[in-house]
């Protein structure tokens, strides 16, 4: 069983390592890709479909138009502890292909489940850079209203705009030039926290060895009893319970021992229950005396 228990902390600590590398390496390229210069999109996207994982929150350069008509808003988002929508907006650039850019993330309304107010993106061409994201995994059962989508899977919506996209990645809008008077919440650096993870890993390595350190005593133990008529074991025995009457008893054990009749009770102890115990009360005596025939009917109270 203990043999077995350490095995599952083994286990459980190499995948809490893993966890904690996972957060490190996530951590090292997002700090990396957000110190590269911006390169223009078709630099990391040769093609639709192409996007690799060491690209994601490296910032490309678009030129073309928004098409606003076809703008989606992606439900259950949230930005500050507010719930909300973000604003998916395609963008036709000049060769024709359109690339789905994430202009920011709206509130959802103050007396409806949707925005009171989406700012509208600037008209005519524009120059924007975008940091890409892949697209998000589909998640199967979830629907969402006309206008809307449930998560930003870009297959899904091209088929919903009815528009040919980049499906490989999309782009959080970092900039864009002219600028409109208003836009959506624009995303910010993300912070990504190691967490617990490799604290974990070394509770489950110490874990495995109080298992061993366990087993170790349990069969120490069950050893003195099949052994106890041993000679050899009792003398260790008679030495470890020596050992016991040399060390200084704590005032838990003294008062257990009292309490079994073990040892007598001490002079301080004794001293201690008497000022707690209550003070035993005598009854009045109460006599009845009459003090002449006449008050007989009327006996005098004597309170003693």
């Amino acid at each position: 069983m203990a043999i077995a228990f350490a095995i599952a902390c083994f286990f459980l600590s190499r995948w809490q390592f893993s966890r904690n590398n996972e957060t490190v390496v996530a951590a090292n390229l997002l700090n990396r890709n957000y110190a590269v210069p911006a390169v223009p999109l078709a630099e990391l996207l040769p093609t639709k479909t192409a996007y690799t994982a060491h690209d994601a929150w490296r910032e490309v350069t678009v030129k073309g138009h928004y098409e606003p008509k076809k703008q989606l808003l992606v439900r259950d988002r949230s930005n500050g502890g507010l719930p909300g929508f973000e604003v998916l907006t395609p963008f036709r650039l000049s060769d024709g292909s359109v690339f789905v850019i994430d202009r920011g993330f709206v509130p959802v309304g103050m007396t409806q489940d949707r925005p009171d107010v989406v700012p509208a993106p600037p008209s005519g061409t524009v120059v924007a850079t975008a940091r890409l994201q892949a697209s998000e995994t589909l998640i199967p059962g979830r629907v969402a209203p006309s206008g809307e989508i449930s998560e930003i899977n870009l297959p899904k919506l091209e088929r919903l705009a009815g528009v040919s996209v980049y499906t490989g990645a999309y782009g959080l809008l970092m900039t864009e030039t002219p600028a409109p008077a208003t836009r959506p919440v624009k995303a910010i650096k993300p912070t990504i926290d190691n967490g617990p993870f490799l604290s974990y890993a070394f509770q489950w390595i110490l874990f495995a060895i109080l298992g061993f350190g366990g087993l170790f005593w349990a069969l120490r133990q069950e050893y003195r009893v099949q052994n106890a008529d041993d000679p050899a074991e009792r003398a260790r025995a008679a030495a470890r319970a020596a050992r016991v009457r040399v060390r200084p008893r704590s005032d838990a054990e003294i008062e257990d021992a009292q309490i079994a009749g073990i040892l007598p009770e001490s002079p301080i102890s004794a001293a201690r229950k008497a000022a707690a115990a209550p003070v035993p009360v005598e009854p009045e005596h109460v006599s009845l005396e009459t003090a002449s025939p006449e008050s007989a009917e009327h006996p005098i109270l004597h309170l003693n």
